[in-house]
């Protein structure tokens, strides 16, 4: 609705970032106002459905290719395994039956589904995230820097995702990899210092960056959403809240991309799909579609789903938040039977369980390496032990 009332607004030739009502970039503005100027309504909808079908295709495609490539380099790197490895090799066939559970778990998640009901702006938002992950598995720069600027103009947060892009597109030649990174970080500069260039051509002044940007990083905005900064912001003392901003944000943006960098330098994919939940996890306005569309990224990784233990508790997690949450929101708002403790608490296990899910991921990657280099077996004391996490 907001995206609808600013169009009006600008057609009616008044300024929609005066108020505080619309949070998208001009862009989008002028993109939104000639597609309902242009096409009915039914043809505005069948614009969203297009636009997820094609981001399930690149999704396909992606998740085909870099499959194709993990058995190249599985190929590269038996004489390194141990003599036990046999159980851990990825399949032949996983080049064909994985793109299809991506494409499939894309398209038939209620997450994704009920974003291109709502036609929300997220549907082109997967849209560009898809084609930035088809650009790292296929090594393009350009294609990968400007999906990846498009992805994060309305939001600053995905902009994470220049890690992984850097690593994915630099040469195997140590001495040309910074070279590769500079390149890559100034044409991503390049491209957003333009499309904000031409945001201000647009609107003539410089005052979208407030309601666009602004918005996101001062959370002035505290409707109650799946995430975790409405609540906590809104018992917050005023004279702590450029404190716990600040912390909430950094979390949210720049704390993982370093470290998790270093560890997973060797797949990108699996460092960007990482990034990716956690952004959806710690964000000042997250949304089931961003959910969506980092879970069906899930089956890409199904290597790594033997070392997974956390997946029943999380998979009847996801399914319980799922039917509580709309459930806790009516009594609330609706009903008035319940207050917003009860929806704060389906929101608060729905992202304890996101991050249980992907640090089990990232657990299980650990472990396969490990059980690569030294078996699956490991005794302590004449016994077997187990590799958990504590």
């Amino acid at each position: 609705m907001p995206v609808i009332e600013g169009v009006s607004l600008y057609n009616e030739n008044i300024n929609p970032y005066d108020g505080d009502l619309f949070h998208e970039t001009p862009l989008a503005l002028v993109f939104f106002s000639h597609l309902t100027s242009t096409f009915s309504d039914f043809y505005v909808s069948l614009v969203f459905i297009v636009c997820d079908l094609i981001t399930a295709f690149v999704l396909y495609y992606t998740s085909k290719i870099y499959t194709e490539n993990l058995l190249k380099q599985q190929t590269k790197t038996k004489h390194v395994y141990n003599k036990e490895f046999n159980k851990l090799l990825i399949p032949d066939d996983f080049s064909v039956i994985n793109p299809f559970y991506v494409c499939s778990v894309y398209m038939l998640n209620p997450y994704t589904v009920f974003s291109c009901i709502a036609r929300t702006t997220t549907v082109f938002n997967n849209l560009f995230l898809a084609l930035c992950l088809y650009s790292m598995v296929k090594r393009h720069r350009l294609l990968g820097c400007l999906s990846l600027v498009l992805a994060s103009l309305p939001t600053f947060y995905t902009f994470g995702l220049l890690a992984p892009l850097m690593i994915s597109c630099a040469p195997i030649d140590s001495k040309k990899k910074t070279g590769s990174f500079i390149i890559t970080f100034l044409t991503c500069g390049t491209i957003s210092c333009s499309l904000l260039y031409l945001c201000y051509t647009i609107m003539n002044e410089w005052t979208f960056l407030d309601s666009v940007y602004g918005f996101i990083l001062n959370v002035r905005d505290l409707k109650p959403n799946i995430g975790l900064f409405w609540y906590f912001f809104t018992e917050m003392f005023e004279h702590f809240r450029a404190l716990f901003v600040c912390a909430f944000q950094l979390n949210a943006s720049v704390l993982y991309v370093i470290p998790l960098s270093i560890r997973l330098r060797r797949d990108p994919l699996l460092l960007a799909t990482s990034l990716l939940t956690l952004t959806a996890v710690f964000k000042s306005y997250p949304s089931i579609g961003d959910v969506g569309f980092y879970l069906s990224l899930l089956p890409i990784h199904r290597h790594l789903f033997y070392f997974m233990q956390q997946a029943f508790i999380v998979s009847c997690f996801f399914v319980g938040c799922t039917v509580f949450a709309p459930t806790v929101w009516h009594l609330w708002i609706y009903s008035r039977s319940a207050n917003a403790n009860f929806y704060f608490g389906v929101t608060l296990a729905f992202a304890t369980t996101q991050i249980f899910l992907i640090t089990d991921l990232l657990f299980a990657y650990i472990k396969r390496e490990f059980a690569l280099k030294h078996g699956m077996k490991r005794m302590i004391n004449g016994k077997e032990a187990r590799l958990m996490l504590d």
